[in-house]
């Protein structure tokens, strides 16, 4: 892979992350109106994905049998990369503290690195492994996960990791060659199908499922419902997703899951411009030390020692093969 289109994907790797990021802020209004986790997944999915239609028709030009020839990876992307991993994901924090349940699911990276190391028989470079450390340090003090966790869920943590995998196929799905299926076609389908679907286990009570119409508090006043349902739409989804599944084409799904550590960091800051909550020197640190294990992973250089070949996408069971 050329540096260039390595720092042109990190530069779309990072636009991805702030956006991806913001989620968690504009969506907490909703949930303290009284909207569910699962309606308000369902509704961001939806209208971001519509949203992204007609742009993906545009650029398609009438080649919809490329949406046939990648029926697999749009299945895959939709049912597992935004309904499972959602569902999955939902369902620990139900169970676990949000700190343990956001740990597990961000662990992703480390998940891709084990698969690549088994499959290859050949050990990581040095580099990926000490990135890989001080991305997990890293990554431990932003979410700073509840100390008291003596009574951890079985079924939660089940969930958790459940999570962390549907997280890490979303980054094969998305690292895979599109040939000539846009990326944003990519999004719009997956995220289409993936909120048909969340609504469906919503209405089969999978999850509780209830919107509302009343005004949010946001922005330091009342505002109307649809505010952060268009806001989490359009930024958090529309843009998100296209520019994630970009920058995994560029980057491979190795260097893009762990560029999407980055997420976590944007969302704690938004938390703390948006939401007012604390932003300790800690969190900083760990900020500074996922980039530092960023930067590691990205100077891994192809050589004998380590893994070279991407995961690529066959179909819905074979997702990872090297």
């Amino acid at each position: 892979m050329k540096r260039s289109g390595t720092g042109t994907g990190l530069v779309i790797a990072v636009v991805a992350a702030a956006t991806f990021g913001s989620s968690g802020s504009l969506v907490k209004p909703m949930l303290d109106a009284g909207w569910t986790p699962a309606a308000a997944v369902t509704a961001r999915a939806l209208v971001g994905g519509v949203l992204l239609l007609p742009v993906a028709l545009v650029q398609l030009r009438g080649r919809y049998g490329v949406l046939l020839a990648n029926w697999r990876r749009i299945l895959v992307m939709a049912l597992i990369g935004v309904a499972g991993c959602q569902l999955a994901y939902f369902a620990a924090i139900e169970r676990l503290p949000v700190g343990t349940a956001i740990l597990l699911e961000y662990m992703a990276p480390l998940l891709l690195v084990g698969v690549a190391w088994a499959r290859s028989r050949r050990v990581p470079q040095t580099v990926v492994l000490v990135g890989s450390g001080v991305a997990l340090v890293g990554l431990v003090l932003v979410v700073a996960p509840s100390a008291g966790s003596a009574g951890l869920d079985g079924l939660g943590l089940v969930f958790g990791v459940l999570a962390m995998i549907g997280c890490a196929i979303y980054y094969v799905v998305a690292a895979a060659p599109s040939g000539d299926l846009p990326p944003v076609a990519l999004a719009a389908a997956g995220l289409v199908i993936g909120g048909v679907v969340l609504g469906i286990a919503g209405v089969a009570r999978i999850l509780p499922f209830a919107m509302s119409v009343h005004d949010v508090a946001m922005f330091g006043g009342e505002r109307p419902w649809w505010l952060p349902v268009l806001l989490v739409g359009v930024v958090s989804t529309a843009i998100a997703y296209t520019a994630n599944i970009t920058a995994s084409e560029l980057l491979g799904s190795r260097l893009a899951s762990f560029a999407g550590l980055l997420e976590v960091v944007a969302a704690t800051l938004y938390a703390w411009i948006l939401l007012g909550q604390d932003l300790t020197w800690v969190k900083l640190a760990g900020g500074v030390l996922i980039l530092a294990g960023i930067a590691f992973v990205r100077s891994e250089r192809p050589g004998r020692s380590a893994p070279t070949a991407e995961p690529v996408v066959t179909g819905p069971i074979d997702l990872v093969r090297t």
